[in-house]
């Protein structure tokens, strides 16, 4: 095995890290770009630490998502670099967030408990788009007549509403949980009809 310097390594995960398509962790950055070196798993993460510390006062930093790292903008400059983008954040039903957020506060969920809790049954297109987006998924079967899917979040959705677990969501009696992911600027809820 090669051995790399310590200023190769950092360059290396940096550039990995800007290129990759997703969060990646460090064992993920171990098995491929470092593959070829005499690198520990310490080694990474310490340079991942000193790569977070160096971008911490910059308008890029380094941060911890879905268990792994990726590179994104400092949260407060989120309104002044919309205007570069033409698309604007999806607007969601009320009902569609409202569901999200009780799967994520009390996975694994059937979609009757949903409904009870909402008071009101969910469409079929509200599941759908959920599963669409890649935010949550079928875990399993609950053990009751029938055999309900339990619904839980994926790691898109923590990808998705910048958390790096479920740890991370707001605590509930802190805020509603459907507010907890409006805060996020992510997404925004359609005005209700009147």
């Amino acid at each position: 095995m090669k051995r790399i310097s310590d200023e190769q390594l950092k360059q290396l995960i940096e550039a990995a890290l800007f290129v990759a398509d997703a969060p990646m962790t460090a064992r993920g950055l171990k098995d491929s770009v470092l593959a070829g070196f005499a690198v520990s798993i310490g080694r990474v993460n310490e340079t991942l630490d000193e790569l977070e510390l160096d971008y911490r006062p910059r308008g890029v930093q380094l941060v911890r998502v879905g268990g792994g790292y990726r590179f994104q903008t400092l949260e407060s400059l989120s309104p002044l670099l919309g205007n570069l983008w033409e698309e604007r954040a999806p607007r969601y039903s009320r009902a569609l967030l409202e569901t999200l957020a009780l799967i994520a506060y009390r996975q694994p969920i059937t979609r009757g408990q949903i409904e009870k809790v909402r008071g009101v049954s969910i469409s079929a297109n509200i599941m759908r788009t959920l599963q669409d987006r890649g935010w949550i998924k079928v875990v399993g079967h609950k053990e009751v007549p029938g055999r309900p899917a339990l619904y839980a979040t994926t790691d898109a959705f923590l990808h998705y509403f910048c958390l790096d677990s479920l740890s991370s969501l707001p605590p509930l009696d802190e805020e509603s949980a459907l507010d907890a992911l409006l805060s996020t600027g992510q997404i925004e809820a359609e005005p209700p009809v009147h």
